[in-house]
């Protein structure tokens, strides 16, 4: 085991979410658990009770009860609660009833300053926004999607779509035209809001051409709707400002457990990237498990440094259901200098801050020491994901920001809007590892044949449902796409695509991606998207990306470009490689390196080899990393080997 960094007081440990929990199993259930461990075995073997246990602990709002809670237990194709009705929003904004003049978010934005909205206010907005959508012709089933940066519009205009019973689909303004209509074009969406530009690092991005692209390009939106920042309301949209005043009752539309309640996207290697469903109560009650992780209560002040197009924005409202306020930020961590967020954190009074591992590195690597310039004496938690979390980060944290902090990683994702592993408030903090596996998430660790590792690194499965996996992927009508995705490598288990060990005490640590999906600070991508915007250039012939996260080490992605005949992989080309992903991706995504090769590795079947050679320049054994009798050009591989070498050299 690691090194221990801190350990919390039997009463933090007893004043947690997680202890009255267990509380609550030994009065109502006559559970009680040696530790945490048979707890969490307990909770992935009989799932009927784990989650039972869950709904009543939590109170979940529905007008019409479940039958059963697991009536089906399989994967694909479980199927939770059935006959209960409810209705996210519910869940949320219930708040308002009991402490209607309590602050339930503040927002921060570069573009537009600070405000705040109370909990009747935000319930308010609310409602005058679905009757305004309603009126748009919004019912049960559609979809509704923006591009809207993490401010209070967003959140707001998605409580609305879902308590209509329509679907939310959400990208972020800093996303290229097509990477955003590879998105919203699948879902066929009724209505489109929008702002059309904003302020980063103290410059006006104007967004007014990029969304003149996208919303020529689908026909199927009845009504656009624009926050303006930069510009005039183009004609034939209505003011998203004109939407919020109504005096309207707020009131729900009940729908069952299942209802589509937003798509989100997840790229793999090939197609267009996934739209995954989520459900109203499967996102319910996995929000309500892991505030449990999470020690979340309305005493809370809740922030996650997150862009409204990564899953952490679905997720910060876990703190919205326990009725903590969550405080949004929209602008550049680093500006005007990388004290920024820890400014708005003592400014704020937040107990609870969580971003990306990226950010607590570069704080790192900046030198700076947050506990010295600015008063952190309200934070008790923090929390980091999307990608490994470093042990010198562990190490700056409790050195340079503070020392009595509880500071739980955690590792899930888009797929499932939830994590896997996680914190408990009552165990002692390790450096470089992660406290514990869900309750609920049955999380091992398998060989490439199924038997499960112990203290070693294999690939991440669930080998029981949760409530929160994917109903489906929108268009996938034979389910071919979601079994593929998840469910192909090990028969009825869902396979993550993530490296992880676990111990015997349940403690983790997670290595990076098993496949060849591109996470550029917890932002993840199929590699299809970039060779989308790279070959379509005419001097580019093929290409190749990686992407080289791994524990310990910065993400470094390099493209590997086949040049066309007659051309050259010079400055010229490279400045136009990265425009084109900046343009039709995200910024988010160039590469680190462009280096020009003579071919791209493939099988015998014409796919690129992205795998095997994210596993060379990894360190694998380039005689076990591929079987060159099942390539078409194996002499294509000496290359990378050798630039393999280089870089380990480095």
């Amino acid at each position: 085991m690691s090194r221990v960094l801190w350990t919390p007081t039997s009463e933090r440990a007893e004043a947690s979410t997680m202890a009255a929990f267990e509380r609550y199993l030994a009065e109502t259930r006559d559970l009680k658990f040696d530790d945490y461990n048979q707890m969490w075995e307990w909770s992935v073997t009989d799932l009927d009770a784990f989650w039972a246990a869950i709904w009543d602990f939590f109170n979940i709002r529905a007008s019409v009860p479940y039958e059963q809670i697991l009536a089906t237990r399989t994967m694909p194709g479980a199927k939770w609660c059935p006959g209960a009705m409810l209705n996210y929003a519910d869940n949320i904004l219930y708040h308002a009833e009991t402490r209607p003049n309590d602050p339930a978010l503040i927002s921060y934005s570069e573009t537009s300053g600070r405000k705040e909205l109370s909990w009747h206010d935000l319930r308010a907005q609310v409602a005058s926004v679905a009757h305004h959508l309603k009126g748009m012709g919004v019912t049960k089933g559609d979809r509704v999607v923006a591009v809207l940066p993490n401010t209070e519009a967003a959140l707001i205009a998605f409580l609305a779509t879902a308590s209509l019973g329509a679907a939310w689909s959400l990208c972020a303004p800093d996303m290229g035209h097509v990477a955003i209509l590879d998105r919203f074009k699948q879902i066929a969406p009724k209505v489109f809001i929008s702002q059309d530009g904003y302020t980063h690092m103290g410059k006006t991005v104007d967004r007014r051409d990029v969304l003149a692209q996208i919303t020529g390009q689908l026909p199927s939106v009845a009504q656009f709707v624009t926050l303006p920042i930069v510009g005039d309301l183009p004609a034939g949209h209505v003011a998203w400002d004109s939407l919020l005043h109504e005096d309207v009752a707020f009131a729900s539309t009940q729908v069952p457990f299942d209802q589509p309640l937003w798509i989100v996207y997840s790229s793999g290697t090939t197609g267009n990237p996934k739209p995954i469903v989520h459900g109203h109560g499967g996102i319910v009650l996995e929000a309500a498990k892991q505030s449990l992780h999470h020690d979340l209560t309305h005493r809370d002040r809740f922030c996650w440094l997150t862009s409204s197009g990564w899953i952490m924005w679905n997720a910060q409202w876990m703190a919205l259901g326990q009725g903590a306020t969550v405080c949004l930020y929209d602008g550049a961590p680093n500006h005007p200098d990388m004290l920024a967020l820890w400014r708005f954190a003592a400014e704020e009074k937040l107990t609870y801050l969580g971003a990306g591992a990226a950010f607590f590195a570069g704080c790192l690597k900046a030198g700076i020491t947050p506990r010295e310039a600015v008063d952190l004496s309200h934070l008790r938690s923090l929390g980091s994901t999307g990608s490994p979390l470093s042990a010198d980060a562990y190490d700056w944290i409790y050195r340079d920001v503070k020392a009595d902090v509880w500071l739980a990683p955690i590792s899930g994702g888009t797929d499932l809007a939830g994590a896997f592993v996680l914190g408990h408030p009552a165990m002692p903090v390790r450096a470089g590892e992660m406290q514990c596996r869900a309750l609920g998430n049955a999380v091992r660790a398998f060989d490439p044949f199924g038997k499960e590792l112990i203290g070693e690194v294999g690939e991440l499965v669930c080998t029981e449902p949760l409530p929160s996996m994917p109903l489906f992927f929108w268009g996938d009508d034979d389910g071919s796409r979601l079994f593929e995705s998840y469910y192909d490598t090990y028969t009825g288990i869902w396979r993550h695509g993530d490296w992880i060990s676990i111990d015997e005490s349940g403690t983790s640590v997670i290595y990076g991606r098993s496949d060849a999906t591109i996470n550029r600070k917890g932002l993840r991508l199929g590699s299809a998207e970039i060779y989308q915007a790279v070959e379509g250039l005419d001097a580019v012939l093929d290409s190749l990306v990686v992407d080289l996260e791994f524990l310990g080490r910065d993400s470094f992605m390099p493209l590997f470009v086949v040049p066309a005949q007659g051309a050259a992989v010079d400055d010229a080309l490279k400045d136009k490689i990265n425009t084109a992903i900046r343009n039709t991706v995200s910024a988010r995504f160039i590469p680190n390196e462009i280096i020009e090769v003579s071919e791209i590795p493939r099988t015998l079947s014409g796919k690129k080899l992205e795998v095997p050679v994210k596993k060379l320049l990894l360190g694998g054994d380039p005689a076990s990393v591929v079987n060159r009798d099942s390539m078409a050009n194996p002499d294509s591989f000496d290359f990378f080997i050798a630039y393999a070498a280089a870089r380990a050299s480095i």
